[in-house]
């Protein structure tokens, strides 16, 4: 459960950018603020699972590569690579410092690698981030560092675009990085408040950033205070006391509204449903799982999650900015028809009863519904349409809202559920493997006890192949996951990054830090 508890904490958000023009230039001997959600807790990048620690060490640490707002792999820490089915060879930059002033090396990021494959480390990001078996060699003759990988691995370039590079003193003493830095990147932290705010100071002298990104004209200082409740973060923002922030809940049209702020939004994950495939289940049938989606207007279901916020039909399962691009939805999800649901349930068996609900062999078609209480009003209000919806095509559906934590022990205890409203974010279509397939829970991640021998063929001949074919076969992949109607896309969700005074951009959640610019004033 380590790695599926890893897995949910990277759900992170993805690409955003807070607008706007400078009025004066860069305020280059300023103070950005920026409104974290939570403490971040310890600071080493090897133990880094929450958002809100990875929102943190993204001000301090570099990766090997990044990406562009395509996705694109673009170059970071490396300036080329050389990528083979089970290996990636990196050759580094040869300017690159860390904030102690010494050199990076090829052997430092071979160490970072190893320490987080190390058991003894108990790294809850090995599995995750850092792939299963993976070993590092460096040579520093040569400048280059190489991951290798036991079995052909299709993303092990892109996995590194999350995997913080730590160097100087901070190797040499792990236990220094609980509660400081010790990176190459444009800030270094300067002062650390648990509970109440971090700050950074920014470095002049940083010259290597993702597409020839400088230190020159950031802001002196950056300060992530942590602001746990959404509405203090709205006025603290509209006052000019924040420079950024995220919104999700109902402030989140206050800001919308305001004058002065600049606004974006990313998608932050995808809105969608799983039905139970056990033994004994509807879901079992096919044409019962095909029926009760028929039943449903996606497009008003998405609206009703999302409180009419900007959002868009889902196209894939994978966060921005995806590794693969193009849509694996359209067409391969069953369109609205209730009459054709009604029909399909008459065929499937499934008759009307006395009092509406359908029957077959003695059995009511009985829906018990799952969903998370702690995700906001709109998914309330969605679970709710979906309930009259399949009411209406003669379903009973029991509507059960539980707490994250109880959400856990149904999906891999008890399982007492039909349906689940579940959105997973992920960056790498690769981390979804095991909640889609093998073996089922409680012994498994499989917690919907998904069979789609498709689905698996295509997969692990994605894994081998990296490159365009590789994406084509993921995207087959995960049509086919619609075509047999084992999860539900139904729309891509958004956050509001809100921004006043500043400019700056993210990627999965993560700053990307020398964009951060103040412009002259709220």
């Amino acid at each position: 459960m380590r790695r599926a508890a890893a897995i949910a904490a990277l759900a992170l958000f993805a690409t955003a950018c807070g607008g706007g023009t400078p009025a004066a230039g860069p305020a280059s001997d300023g103070t950005f603020t920026f409104a974290i959600t939570a403490d971040p807790g310890g600071l080493d990048p090897a133990n880094g699972v929450l958002s809100a620690t990875n929102t943190v060490l993204s001000l301090a640490y570099d990766t090997l590569v990044a990406s562009d707002e395509s996705g694109r792999i673009i170059p970071g820490l490396a300036e080329k690579w050389d990528v083979r089915p089970e290996a990636v060879t990196f050759t580094l930059r040869k300017d690159v410092t860390c904030s102690d002033g010494s050199k990076l090396t090829p052997s430092d990021v071979a160490e970072n690698v190893n320490h987080i494959a190390d058991p003894a480390a108990k790294s809850p990001i090995y599995g995750v981030i850092v792939p299963t078996g993976m070993k590092a060699e460096a040579d520093d003759a040569a400048g280059t560092v190489t991951l290798k990988t036991p079995e052909p691995f299709g993303f092990i370039l892109e996995s590194t675009r999350i995997l913080f590079i730590a160097c100087g003193k901070g190797l040499k003493d792990r236990s220094t990085l609980t509660r400081g830095t010790s990176g190459s990147g444009p800030f270094v932290l300067s002062e650390a408040v648990p509970g109440d705010h971090y700050t950074f100071k920014a470095r002049r002298d940083y010259a290597w950033g993702p597409g020839g990104a400088t230190g020159k004209d950031l802001p002196a200082q950056v300060v992530l205070k942590v602001v746990p409740n959404e509405q203090t973060a709205a006025n603290l923002l509209l006052a000019g006391t924040l420079n950024g922030a995220q919104f999700n809940g109902p402030d989140r049209t206050r800001v919308e509204a305001a004058p002065g702020v600049t606004k974006d939004h990313p998608m932050s994950g995808n809105g969608q449903f799983f039905y139970h495939q056990g033994d004994d289940r509807p879901g079992k049938d096919p044409a019962v799982r095909k029926a009760l989606t028929q039943a449903l207007n996606l497009k008003e279901l998405g609206g009703v999650v999302t409180g009419g916020a900007a959002s868009k039909p889902a196209t894939g399962l994978v966060l921005d900015p995806r590794p693969c691009q193009g849509d694996s939805v359209t067409g391969h999800v069953p369109a609205f028809d209730a009459a054709a649901a009604a029909s399909a349930l008459d065929a499937a068996g499934w008759k009307a009863g006395a009092d509406g609900v359908r029957v077959k062999d003695g059995k009511r078609l009985t829906l018990r519904l799952l969903y998370a209480t702690t995700r906001g009003p709109g998914v309330q209000a969605g679970v709710e349409y979906m309930a009259a919806a399949w009411q209406k095509v003669g379903a009973e559906v029991k509507l059960n809202g539980v707490l994250d934590t109880k959400l856990a022990e149904s999906l891999n205890a008890t399982q007492d559920w039909d349906a689940i409203w579940l959105p997973i974010g992920v960056t790498l279509p690769s981390q979804l493997i095991g909640f889609l397939s093998g073996p089922a829970a409680p012994k498994g991640a499989n917690f919907a006890h998904l069979t789609n021998e498709r689905y698996d063929k295509l997969v692990a001949e994605a894994m081998r192949t990296p490159g365009e074919a590789g994406c084509a076969l993921w995207q087959q992949a995960e049509s086919a996951l619609f075509d047999n109607v084992d999860l539900v896309p139904v729309v891509e969700m958004t956050t509001l990054v809100a921004a006043k005074g500043a400019t700056f951009k993210t990627t999965a959640g993560l700053f990307d830090p020398a964009t951060i610019r103040l412009t002259g004033g709220h």
